[in-house]
């Protein structure tokens, strides 16, 4: 029996009949994670149409966190689409990729998904006018969100899909709050096609994943944002980017009775990001937010602020004969019409419970927005413009 044995450690010989406590230096669970990431490399997300006015919010947001973000844009020669994203600071000039890809091309997914953890599938634009072929947004909706869910079968670990309000209960209002339970009813009259093709994109993509055998299946949670606002960091449009420079211009000399639930842009993006990871969220749609606001809220808001710069947005109310008139000659009063003086309320409480995000004010969120697009060149410059205060 060995009564008499010598230790060997780091190259020190230590007595035997004694205790000897052995460490080094005493490191975090955070500390071990970040020496993992900067030798294994950060995990991989893609995100889809990257250089869209959400979807270079979501990236930034993963940049921001560390992630390792490929990008994809219909085409890497376009200064307008892929110059901001390399601009949005040092850290997408080591962890942001950009790719070609789109919607209409099945092969080109699986190229960019491969690699990827995560995938955060951003939403299409919401039109500003009528098409006269419905299924000219309802047919890219559904079969580009298949493609992009049928190439992550068994490569990753979860998607975020962009969905809306509109595939929970845009058009008509039925006087109490809507929840994640609800879906729009799409049997019912006058319902656009936007609204069609949230709504079944969405669904398409909920019977896609249900359908999945064990051996492919992947997570999804859906986020269901509002009328998207907040600050601009691209030269991408859009419908509220539209919507805002139309309000600024003052060239309409009356605004209809509309009104919509808005959310600032980064509250969406955040909602995006906490979403990918959060195991809460699997599962589940998300409605995310804030308040209601009248168009002519968001010019009186415009109209307090930049009114001194020389700017002036319509205040003025039209009245509803005249725009049910102009609805037989233009499209965009068609959309109008049939959500004239409707309130539609969400439910937000996954939004604040669940992802733990509280919605940011319309005010700062307007403000910051049409700040964003003068510095742009999305909205002129008047001479009397003295720019963003510098509390903001």
């Amino acid at each position: 029996m060995l009564t008499n044995v010598t230790v060997l450690v780091n190259d020190y010989f230590l007595p035997a009949g004694h205790r000897h406590i052995v460490c080094g230096e005493t490191a975090w669970f955070t500390d071990m994670t970040a020496i993992m990431k900067e030798e294994f490399g950060p995990q991989g997300v893609l995100v889809t149409g990257a250089s869209g006015y959400l979807a270079s919010h979501v990236v930034q947001q993963l940049l921001q966190d560390g992630y390792q973000v490929r990008g994809t844009v219909r085409s890497l020669t376009n200064p307008l689409k892929v110059d901001p994203l390399k601009k949005l600071g040092e850290e997408a000039e080591n962890r942001l990729e950009l790719v070609e890809a789109d919607l209409t091309n099945e092969e080109c997914w699986k190229d960019a998904i491969e690699g990827c953890t995560y995938v955060c599938h951003t939403a299409s634009p919401f039109p500003m006018a009528t098409p006269a072929d419905e299924n000219e947004i309802i047919k890219p909706a559904v079969d580009g969100t298949l493609r992009v869910l049928k190439a992550c079968t068994g490569k990753v670990k979860r998607v975020v899909l962009t969905s809306s309000v509109a595939a929970v209960g845009e058009v008509h209002s039925t006087g109490v709050k809507m929840t994640e339970a609800d879906w729009t009813d799409l049997s019912k009259p006058n319902v656009d096609p936007y609204t069609k093709s949230k709504t079944l994109a969405e669904k398409a993509a909920w019977d896609y994943v249900d359908s999945l055998g064990d051996d492919d299946k992947f997570e999804m949670a859906v986020i269901n944002p509002a009328f998207i606002l907040g600050p601009v960091l691209t030269q991408q449009g859009g419908t509220s980017i539209d919507a805002i420079r139309r309000l600024m211009s003052g060239k309409d000399p009356m605004l209809p009775r509309v009104a919509f639930s808005v959310v600032d842009v980064r509250d969406v993006a955040k909602a995006h990001v906490v979403a990918m990871t959060l195991p809460e969220a699997a599962g589940h749609r998300h409605i995310v937010c804030g308040e209601t606001a009248w168009f002519t809220d968001m010019t009186a808001i415009m109209k307090e602020e930049f009114g001194p710069q020389g700017y002036n947005p319509t205040t003025r109310t039209m009245p509803r004969m005249l725009c049910t008139i102009l609805s037989f000659f233009d499209s965009s009063m068609r959309l109008v019409k049939d959500r004239w003086e409707i309130v539609t309320s969400f439910d937000n409480t996954r939004m604040r419970e669940v992802l733990k995000i509280e919605p940011i004010q319309p005010k700062p969120c307007i403000i910051e927005m049409v700040y964003s697009l003068i510095e742009l060149g999305r909205i002129h410059k008047t001479p009397q413009y003295k720019g963003r205060p510098a509390s903001q």
